[in-house]
């Protein structure tokens, strides 16, 4: 680690004091970290549109809007390489939660994230993007013997 002074007018301190409690950190450090990593993912993501990505899609829906349940289904399913997993939650007799995660280019997870927020019917729409390196690997897991050792699967790193 290493250690950096930087200097802030009043009210900007106040702000950012603000900021660190609503948010519960405990120290400027972490807060400064966290916020100097959320500006070099966007940077990251904008520099490089078509770099690997891991994200989650948030979105309330009134499963009552006229075929609105089978347009996001088919969505899905036409995006299925970019679905990692789905889970839906009732939160009232009209009104659905679904979180997905989805894995891919991230101009790609962006597009389609566009495409299910924008349908009709569809409210509070969110996606979390993080940038990240992927490689595909073989190696052991845990008390597996060594046949399966040339397993090949993939991992994710965060970048920055």
């Amino acid at each position: 680690m290493q250690r950096v002074t930087i200097t802030l007018d009043d009210a900007l301190t106040d702000a950012f004091e603000g900021y660190m409690d609503r948010r519960g950190y405990g120290n400027r450090s972490e807060a400064i970290r966290d916020l100097i990593r959320d500006r070099l993912h966007a940077e990251q993501l904008a520099g490089q549109p078509e770099g690997d990505c891991i994200a989650t899609l948030s979105y309330v829906y009134n499963h009552h809007e006229r075929e609105l349940a089978a347009r996001l289904t088919s969505a899905h399913h036409q995006h299925h390489d970019l679905t990692v997993s789905t889970m839906h939650v009732h939160l009232s007799h009209d009104h659905c939660l679904e979180t997905v995660i989805l894995r891919g280019p991230s101009n790609r997870v962006q597009a389609f994230a566009d495409a299910v927020i924008a349908q009709p019917g569809v409210h509070h729409g969110h996606l979390a993007i993080l940038p990240v390196k992927t490689s595909e690997e073989a190696h052991r897991h845990g008390s597996e013997d060594a046949a399966n050792a040339s397993h090949r699967h993939l991992h994710l790193e965060p970048l920055a």
